[in-house]
Order: C-alpha cells, then structure tokens, then sequence
C-alpha cells in the first residue's frame, strides 16, 4: 500500500510541475510596460540657494588665540591651580584608610551621641554594625573627616571634585535617625 502512494505522490508532483512550467509571462511584461509608460512621477522645482554674502572679520586685532603669551599665561593658571588641588588632596592619598570609608555616607545613619573621657562620640550605623567615631576620624568616600559631634548631627568636611575637575572642600551633615517601631 505504501509502494502505491509513492507512485501516487510522484506522478502528482510531476503533474503539478508540468502546469507551471507551460506558462509563459508575455503578459505580465506587457501589463509591466504598460504601467511604466502611465507613470510619471511629480518632482516639485527646487527652490533657489541663498546667496552668500561674505563678512569681514573685524577682530583681527583684537584678540589672537594662538598668541605665546596667552598659552604660557593659561599653563601657568593651570599649574598653579593643579599645585593647590595636590595640596588639598595630598595628605588624604598618603594616609590609610579607615574602614568606614568603604561606605558611602548615605548608607551610614546617626542612631545616637554620647561622651566618653569627656570628648563626644557619636553611634553610627552602617549596614547591621554599630560604630563609635570621634572628632578627626573618617566617614563616607569623599575623604570626609568628622570636623564637629553634637546631640543630633555630625559635621564632615569632604574632598571632592567640582563641575570644573578641581578638588574643593564641602561641608556634609549626618542627621540624627530616629527608629520607627
């Protein structure tokens, strides 16, 4: 049975076949031709160039960029200014680092302060882990250096780049969290 289905599907490929290879597309070409000679397609006119009309330039000898002066004027600026940025920034390089620097000081929070041996410290938080820190120890990744502990907040000054790329000092704050039950 499955020898006669075979035959069956061959000769029925093979009819198939023979019907489509008979055509011919004479037709299609014509009706192709014909369309093209219909179709005209519609451009609209570009419209004319502005006329160029040259300026002269009149600060010729006002101001000239490439003057030496001006270039060992602006190295010299930079220089000077890359010699206060080491300043400022030296001495936090050549020191180690403490372990609550890791952190940045957003994830730190003031939980409480208190004084011991008469100097204040102040109970930070940082993940699960309570810490005691003192005036002169360092907090957050900005090089900041805990400057004042009052009863609600710590005062840091930090070391950090402006818009510009030169280092300055800011002024940050660890406010006192209260916790929620």
């Amino acid at each position: 049975m499955s020898l006669s289905r075979l035959i069956y599907g061959v000769l029925l490929s093979l009819g198939v076949l023979a019907g489509c290879s008979g055509s011919s597309d004479d037709e299609l070409r014509q009706w192709m031709a014909q369309q093209k000679s219909q179709t005209f397609p519609k451009v609209p006119p570009l419209s004319e160039p502005k006329q160029f009309k040259p300026e002269n330039y009149t600060q010729v000898t006002d101001f000239d960029p490439f003057s030496l002066k001006k270039l060992t004027m602006a190295l010299k600026k930079d220089a000077a200014q890359a010699s206060s940025n080491g300043a400022l920034l030296a001495p936090e390089l050549a020191r180690r680092k403490e372990p609550l620097e890791e952190f940045p000081l957003d994830t730190a929070a003031l939980v409480g302060s208190m004084v011991r041996d008469g100097k204040p410290v102040a109970l930070v938080t940082v993940g699960k882990l309570l810490y005691q820190v003192r005036v002169g120890d360092h907090l957050g990744q900005n090089y900041g250096r805990i400057t004042k502990i009052a009863e609600s907040e710590v005062t840091l000054r930090e070391i950090v780049q402006d818009a510009a790329g030169e280092w300055i000092e800011r002024t940050a704050t660890l406010q006192l969290q209260e916790r929620s039950k």
